[in-house]
C-alpha cells in the first residue's frame, strides 16, 4: 500500500510539474504577444547584450548600460570621448585575443602530447611504415597505375579523422572525388600520395607538423595529429 500512494504521488507531482512548466511557456508566450514590435526589438538587443556579457566573461553594470543608453537616445553629453571609446574598445579586443589565444596554445600542446603518444604507439602496429619526416602509412590495397609527381594534380576519394575518430571530412560522404594540385596541400599529404600508384588505398597517419599545426580550422583544431584514408583514383598534370 505505502509502495502505490509513494507512486501516486511521483506521477501527481510529475503531472503538476508539467502543467507548471506549460503555464510558465504560455505565459512567457502571451507576454510577447502583447509586446509592440519596439518592445520586442528592446528584449532582444538586452538579450544579446546579456549572451555577449556572459560569452565574454565581462561583468556588464546595468546601471551604467542603462546610462549609456540613455544619454545616446537623449543626445545627451556622452561621459567618455570617441577616442576613449575606440582606445577601451582596442584594449578589451587585445585582451580577448590574448586568452584566445592562450587557451589556443594550451589545447595546441595537449594536443601534441596526445598525437605523439598516439604515433608512437602506432607505428608499432602490423603493417605501418614509418618515412624519415615522421609521416606514417599503410597500405590497403596497392594499385598497379602510376606514381604522381608533387607537381601533378591528382583526383581521390578520402576520408579524414582525428585520432579520437571524430571525422571533419569526407568525400566519400559527398559523393563526389576531390581534385587538386599535390604542391597545394597539407606536407603529409604532398609526401603520401606520391608514394601510392593509381588504384591505390592506403592510410595516412599524419603529425600535426605536417598538417595544419597550430592553425588548424575550427573543426580540426590546433597541433592535431591526422588520420586519412586515401584512394588515388586518377593523375593529370596542372
Amino acid at each position: 500500500m505505502k509502495l502505490k500512494i509513494m507512486l501516486f504521488s511521483a506521477l501527481m507531482l510529475f503531472i503538476i510539474s508539467g502543467i507548471t512548466t506549460a503555464q510558465e511557456d504560455a505565459r512567457s508566450a502571451s507576454t510577447a504577444a502583447r509586446w509592440s514590435e519596439s518592445q520586442k526589438m528592446s528584449y532582444i538587443l538586452g538579450t544579446q547584450v546579456g549572451n555577449f556579457s556572459k560569452q565574454s566573461e565581462l561583468e556588464v553594470s546595468l546601471e551604467i548600460l542603462t546610462k549609456g543608453l540613455n544619454d545616446v537616445v537623449k543626445g545627451s553629453k556622452l561621459e567618455m570621448t570617441q577616442d576613449e571609446i575606440n582606445a577601451a574598445m582596442g584594449s578589451f579586443q587585445q585582451k580577448a585575443q590574448e586568452k584566445l589565444q592562450a587557451a589556443r596554445m594550451a589545447e595546441g600542446t595537449e594536443n601534441i602530447r596526445k598525437g605523439l603518444a598516439f604515433l608512437g604507439a602506432n607505428k608499432k602496429k602490423a603493417g605501418v611504415k614509418e618515412t624519415a619526416s615522421g609521416l606514417q602509412y599503410k597500405v590497403i590495397t596497392m594499385g598497379e597505375g602510376a606514381k604522381p609527381k608533387a607537381t601533378d594534380k591528382v583526383k581521390v576519394h578520402y576520408s579524414g579523422t582525428l585520432i579520437d575518430g571524430k571525422e571533419f571530412d569526407s568525400s566519400y560522404k559527398r559523393n563526389q572525388p576531390a581534385e587538386f594540385g599535390l604542391n597545394q596541400v597539407i606536407k603529409g599529404w604532398t609526401e603520401g600520395v606520391q608514394l601510392m600508384n593509381v588504384g591505390s588505398k592506403y592510410e595516412f597517419y599524419i603529425p600535426s607538423r605536417l598538417a595544419y599545426g597550430l592553425n588548424g580550422p575550427a573543426s580540426i583544431g590546433p597541433n592535431q595529429t591526422l588520420i586519412f584514408t586515401v584512394e588515388l583514383l586518377d593523375i593529370a598534370t596542372p
